[in-house]
Formats: C-alpha cells, sequence, structure tokens
C-alpha cells in the first residue's frame, strides 16, 4: 500500500476531533441539530486552519444516511463517498483555476437538478475571492434564493476581495489561526500513535515554524521523520529548519548575565559554522526577552510548566528595565543588520551592544565579571535599582546587590517599609513585588505585607523571589524572618505609590522653575510654544 502523508492520514473526519475552530464547531452544531439551516456558508481563514476539512464534514452532516444532524456516522455510504471524494452531490470547485463567468454558468446550470443520490447538493467554492467580478453578478441570484436541495459552501483567505452583496447573502465564520500550544499537543498525539520517537522541543519548533497552520505543520513533521530517519529529535528539527535552537538563545541570556563577552561571540561564530540565519536569530531572541519579561509580571501566562520554569530562572537575573533595553537592542539590530558590513558583524556588535549598554546587574553565583573582557570594559547605564554598595562585596549566597544592614534596621524598628526597602537594594521580581506592598504587621519572627488586588498576580511568582527577600532581610536584621502575603485595600500609601508622589512634586518644580525662566516665556510668546510638563526635571 502507497504510504499517505500526515495532513490526509489524520485529516479530521467528524467536529470531535476537529483541533481549535471551537466557536465555529459549536454554531454549525447549533444549527445542525436544530434544523436551522442556512442555505450559504462563508469561511475565512489563513491556509490550513480547517477550512475545506469542516466543508467536507458539513456535507456528511447534511447527507449522512442516519439524518441531518452534528455527528455524522462515518460508516455510511454518503459518509465514506465524501470522505473519499467520490460522492457526486458533493462538489469542490477551486476558483483561483475557475473563476470566469462561463465556470459559474456551468456550475449553476447543473444546480437546479435534484441531487443523485444525497439529501443535498453541496457546493464548496474554496478561493472564492478569486472569481472575477461577471462571475460574481452571475451567481447573486441563486445565492440569494437557492433551489431547496442546494447549499453553498464559500472558502477564501481573503474576505476583503469578496463584494459585500455576497457577503450579506452568507453567513460567515472566521477561523483562528492554531495556538502553537494547540500544534504541538496535536503533534505528540500523532507521534505517539504512529510510534515514532521524538523529543518534545523539536515539536515546538515545528509549532511556531508552521505559522498557525495545523496542515503546515504536518507536512513539516513529515519531513521531520525523514529527516532524522523515524525520530523527530531537536537538534535534527533545528538543522532542518535551519532555525536557531533555544541552547543558542539561552547561552546569550547566560553570557549576558555573566558580562561575558567571549561567551557571547562564541555563540555568533558557532551560529556561523552552522550557517544559521541572524535575522531570524535576533527575531527569536528578541521573542525569548519577551517571553522572560512576561514570566517577570505574568508567570501564569506562560502555559507550559517546564517553559515557565526555565523562564522564571532567567527571569531572577535579569530586572525589568534590563530586559526591556535589550528588547529593543534585539529589534533594533534586526532592522540594522541589511546596513552592516555583513550579517555576522552586524549580529557580533548588536550581542556587544547588549552588554555595553546593560545596566549594572549584581553579581551571579560563582560569576566572574571580569572574564573575557566582560562588564568591567563596559560602560553601563546606570538604574536606580542597579546601583551598590562599593563599601562591600555582594553576597554570592543571595545573589543580590549589598544591604544597607544599619539603614535596613532603623527602618524596620520604625516600620517604614519604603526605606527597608530602599535599603535592601533589591532588583528584578523582588523589588517589584516590595514596591507594591504595604507594611500591616510584625510578630515576633513573622512580617505580614498587603498586597491591592490589582497586583495579586505577584503571588503567583517563584517562590524564589520570596525566599530572597527573607534572605536579604534576615541578613540584615541578623534573626530570621518570614514573610505573610495578603491581599486587599491599601490602607496607608506602598512605596511604588510615594515614589511616584515625589516624581510628581519634582516634576512640578522643575515646571514652576522653566516658566519663571525669561528666556523661556520669551520662547512660549514668540513662537506661540508650550512646554511639555511630562518630561521637566530638575538637574
Amino acid at each position: 500500500m502507497s504510504y499517505q502523508v500526515l495532513a490526509r492520514k489524520w485529516r479530521p473526519k467528524s467536529f470531535d476531533t476537529l483541533i481549535g475552530q471551537e466557536h465555529v464547531v459549536r454554531a454549525l452544531s447549533h444549527a445542525l441539530n436544530t434544523g436551522r439551516l442556512h442555505h450559504a456558508w462563508l469561511f475565512t481563514g489563513t491556509r490550513g486552519v480547517g477550512k475545506t476539512t469542516i466543508s467536507r464534514i458539513l456535507a456528511k452532516a447534511l447527507n449522512c444516511d442516519q439524518g441531518v444532524s452534528a455527528t455524522p456516522c462515518g460508516q455510511c455510504d454518503a459518509c465514506r463517498a465524501i470522505d473519499s471524494d467520490r460522492f457526486p452531490d458533493y462538489v469542490e470547485m477551486d476558483a483561483a483555476s475557475n473563476r470566469g463567468v462561463d465556470d459559474m454558468a456551468a456550475l449553476l446550470d447543473r444546480a437546479v437538478y435534484a441531487p443523485v443520490s444525497g439529501r443535498y447538493k453541496v457546493y464548496m467554492i474554496d478561493e472564492v475571492h478569486m472569481l472575477t467580478g461577471h462571475a460574481f453578478n452571475a451567481m447573486l441570484k441563486t445565492l440569494e434564493e437557492p433551489p431547496e436541495h442546494m447549499k453553498f459552501i464559500l472558502a477564501t483567505t481573503d474576505p476583503q476581495k469578496i463584494p459585500v452583496t455576497v457577503l450579506s447573502r452568507c453567513l460567515q465564520f472566521n477561523l483562528k489561526q492554531m495556538p502553537p500550544g494547540r500544534i504541538t499537543e496535536h503533534l505528540a498525539h500523532i507521534l505517539e500513535a504512529e510510534a515514532v520517537p521524538f523529543e518534545p522541543g523539536a515539536l515546538r519548533y515545528l509549532a511556531h515554524a508552521a505559522s498557525g497552520s495545523m496542515r503546515d505543520a504536518l507536512s513539516l513533521l513529515d519531513q521531520a521523520i525523514a529527516h532524522g530517519a523515524g525520530r523527530v529529535f531537536e537538534e535534527q528539527v533545528t538543522n532542518m529548519l535551519g532555525t536557531v535552537g533555544e541552547d543558542h538563545l539561552y547561552a546569550i541570556l547566560d553570557a549576558l548575565a555573566e558580562g561575558n563577552a567571549d561567551a557571547l561571540l562564541a555563540v555568533a561564530d558557532g551560529m556561523e559554522s552552522r550557517s544559521l540565519s541572524f535575522e531570524a536569530a535576533l527575531q527569536a531572541l528578541a521573542s525569548l526577552l519577551a517571553r522572560v519579561a512576561l514570566a517577570q509580571f505574568a508567570p501564569s501566562a506562560i502555559a507550559e510548566e517546564d517553559e515557565r520554569t526555565r523562564l522564571l530562572a532567567q527571569a531572577e537575573r535579569f530586572d525589568a528595565e534590563t530586559l526591556q533595553l535589550a528588547y529593543q537592542i534585539a529589534i533594533h539590530g534586526r532592522d540594522e543588520l541589511p546596513l552592516a558590513p555583513d550579517e555576522y558583524t552586524g549580529f557580533t556588535m548588536c550581542l556587544l551592544r547588549l552588554l555595553a549598554f546593560r545596566p549594572e546587574q549584581p553579581s551571579a553565583p560563582g560569576s566572574n565579571s571580569s572574564s573575557g573582557g566582560g562588564s568591567g570594559r563596559a560602560r553601563p547605564l546606570p538604574t536606580k535599582s542597579a546601583v551598590s554598595n562599593t563599601s562591600a562585596p555582594p553576597s554570592p549566597a543571595s545573589g543580590t546587590a549589598t544591604n544597607d544592614n544599619a539603614a535596613v534596621t532603623a527602618a524596620f524598628e520604625h516600620a517604614d517599609w519604603r526605606e527597608v526597602v530602599r535599603a535592601l537594594r533589591l532588583s528584578g521580581l523582588a523589588r517589584e513585588c516590595t514596591q507594591h506592598c504595604e507594611w500591616v504587621k510584625c510578630e515576633g519572627d513573622r512580617l505580614h505585607l498587603r498586597l491591592s488586588e490589582t497586583q495579586r498576580h505577584m503571588l503567583d511568582m517563584n517562590r524564589t523571589v520570596f525566599a530572597r527577600i527573607e534572605s536579604d532581610l534576615a541578613r540584615a536584621l541578623c534573626r530570621p524572618i518570614k514573610l505573610e502575603f495578603e491581599t486587599g485595600a491599601i490602607a496607608g500609601q506602598t512605596p511604588a505609590q510615594l515614589d511616584e508622589l515625589d516624581r510628581r512634586e519634582q516634576r512640578a518644580q522643575a515646571v514652576a522653575v522653566l516658566e519663571s525662566d525669561p528666556f523661556v516665556r520669551e520662547l512660549i510668546e514668540r513662537f506661540d510654544a508650550s512646554l511639555s510638563e511630562s518630561t521637566a526635571k530638575l538637574l
């Protein structure tokens, strides 16, 4: 028996097995089960999302020997004939190659005759937007008032090109692109059924390469099985796709966190030796940085547990400012790649730019900040969270900047949470969490803090974040401290709110100084200028 490609072998045969289009299935199922059958449906969506598949299932539901319902039996002569594309009353027409008025007239001439063996004649016109204007005009009357035995199913990837007179005569359903997670799950199910060994990481690459198309994903899976000699492993898939593997991307983050320029250049050299796309690498790096930032602020939004764990580990190594700056450098570096002397030079300069303009980071455990000419020679962009006390080295155990222990103790005794946070000099997720907390009370070794309901998501953060805060507090106070969090209305003001009040006050002072300046007043009067208050600041 000849081999049948996976895209055909695993094409859904019923609404129950259709992946990712629940909103369409629900509407069609209700219509079929209640007998409220329209005479024309329009399915829109990108390639490979199920337009033709749904039309075939709908044709079976209308013509099944067991009766019209949302669950055709799949075993009767009509169902089997539609599945094998030999049912005389189900006609698929490609409007890209049969787009003229004569083709449409021939189809409509046959439509007046009763079905040969089915209950309804179903005409499926694919890529209907390719029809000429005269062909659309020829079908309008029949589309509006077809014979009782006739149903139209139209499909298109570009609904904007369909005349509104046609759109108004159809029930329109927009099919969504498949999310990578759903594609990965479906590919894993298929490989398990086919008894093909695979690695989950390889399926994620295939899912992203499919760009929302399940058919493309299955075609790529066929290719991956052939490329891997009956196996689907991550290294083979990345070689086949020519994409940058996660190992390269995470190696870049590791080198950036350690300030190691040699390690960054080694990644670029390894990619060049494999002829990988540097443009795709910068695109993938920007995507990874965005996912790490998402893990910082909303870890529950990362659906896959393994990915969330790995991203949270990276989120601990960078503060929010660093990730935002790195993201911008990556996307701008991709835009500037065609202007570079060559792609390798452009890519390596982008990596060095990530290192040179990276805000000061606390030393990672066991790292050597001067290795490979890293951050020891870089000129960092200072940020408030990056200021460190140079009187003593950072503690390797905490992975945070050195605390001012005396200041922490004094602020703690006065229950001044804002000063406690300032003296701790935390960074990243730990800093974000403490900035939005309010001191409630301290009982023995338990400090009770309150978050507002809008900041509840911070409680979903990795436990190591809270352990990091507790460790720094305990070291500064020379006694153990346990944090207890609750959510509710903030009675006073959080450090973040107080900082915002300070910024507003400073801005108001800056505006007042500028407005009183004779030169500024003359500019405003002479040129009808206005003062941008939001950017004013005192130097």
